[in-house]
């Protein structure tokens, strides 16, 4: 068997075959940090190219490495590839360009005609089944549908195998033929005369694009594509406890693979809606009430607003500005265990800035009994006060 060039067979592995499932982060991959320049990425994928290709490094996962390695490269290497990954991630980076190929490099033949003048055996397209691509969706939810969970029924559009020519792109009643150029091999050879002789170059049929096969009457309905846009309707289970920034998988939701690969995965982004006053914190929901100062001083019985309802707040006297009250178990569930955080309850007094001649009357009363001297006290951070609020 011909033992071809380590960049050769690279491609042939890469139109084969898939990495399936989750993704290790593209940086990672390539050990270069978020900012690194063009030249370090590159230098980063040679180095480690050098390292795990298959031909000079015989480990059983050397052949994973490399094509974990070449894929983060192809992105990367690209700036518009590249800041969408860096925005969305794998599922975005996916849906708009599908699946990796090759580094955006040129094809086999026209590597060795620029080097050597001719070309090299291409590998015929196989129909051998390749997993559909993954696809995104973002999903808004509200405050209360994050805390507590919900259902959703969302419209995803995605690309399905054709119902009419059940993905053979030829018209009902008719079949593909073999391809009159390449005679159905899917390759068609040119012979080239250099000063160094004949040489014959092998490349992929133009016509059928390797399939060996060319579709004479195309499908009324798919127009030859074989498959055709539909919009599915989704049901999503939004679990209680979800954060803003959240994902979602929806295994098989995606498209439909080719040649009996597995289908793609549904990727729900979740965006949740602020709320008129409740602030979430961790698992902890944060609420500021405002109180007069009689009832700072005195001491009072309030009600607050809390997810599950009105609860009673005792206020003891000699309440001051920024003091803070816990509500055991009144903050959102937990996403992957039992029990909910607390509601923090932050108190800011307020002083009237409009008195009537009784109140008036009454102040400069209290104002004789309380004396005149200033009381210097050290100003604390709204930062330091919340500090001391997770002390609680």
């Amino acid at each position: 068997m011909t033992k071809w060039p380590f960049f050769v067979k690279l491609f042939i592995r890469r139109g084969e075959e898939r990495i399936m499932g989750f993704k290790r982060d593209y940086y990672e991959i390539l050990g270069v940090p978020r900012n690194a320049s063009q030249k370090e990425i590159k230098r980063a994928f040679r180095r480690l190219a050098r390292k795990y290709h298959p031909d000079v490094n015989p480990s059983a996962d050397a052949e994973e490495h490399f094509k974990e390695i070449s894929e983060a490269y192809e992105v990367l290497s690209d700036p518009e590839k590249r800041a969408t990954y860096d925005r969305f991630g794998h599922a975005e980076v996916e849906r708009r360009w599908g699946d990796f190929m090759g580094f955006g490099f040129p094809s086999f033949d026209e590597i060795f005609e620029e080097l050597f003048g001719f070309g090299v055996r291409p590998e015929r397209a196989r129909r051998v089944p390749r997993r559909g691509a993954d696809l995104g969706y973002d999903l808004t939810i509200s405050f209360e549908e994050a805390v507590f969970g919900c259902e959703k029924e969302i419209e995803v559009p995605r690309y399905e195998e054709c119902p009419s020519c059940r993905g053979t792109g030829a018209e009902v009643g008719t079949t593909p033929i073999r391809c009159p150029q390449c005679n159905g091999t899917g390759e068609v050879k040119r012979v080239k005369q250099s000063i160094l002789g004949s040489f014959v170059s092998i490349t992929t049929c133009p016509r059928c694009r390797g399939v060996g096969e060319v579709i004479v009457t195309p499908c009324s309905v798919c127009h030859g594509k074989k498959r055709v846009k539909v919009t599915r309707r989704i049901s999503v289970e939004i679990p209680a406890g979800v954060y803003d920034g959240a994902q979602i998988r929806l295994s098989g939701e995606g498209e439909p693979g080719l040649w009996g690969g597995q289908p793609g995965n549904l990727f729900i982004l979740l965006s949740v809606e602020n709320h008129p006053f409740f602030r979430r914190q961790n698992n902890d929901i944060v609420l500021e009430i405002s109180i007069n100062v009689a009832q700072a001083a005195l001491g009072d019985e309030v009600m607050v607003p809390t997810l599950d309802g009105y609860e009673k707040l005792f206020i003891p006297p000699g309440t001051q500005t920024g003091k803070v009250f816990r509500l055991k178990g009144k903050g959102v569930p937990y996403l992957h265990r039992r029990g909910r955080g607390d509601q923090i309850v932050v108190v800011q007094v307020v002083i009237p800035t409009k008195l009537s001649e009784e109140q008036k009357r009454l102040f400069k009363e209290l104002s004789k009994t309380l004396g005149k001297e200033a009381i210097i006290r050290e100003e604390r951070s709204f930062f330091e006060r919340m500090k001391d609020l997770f002390k609680l």
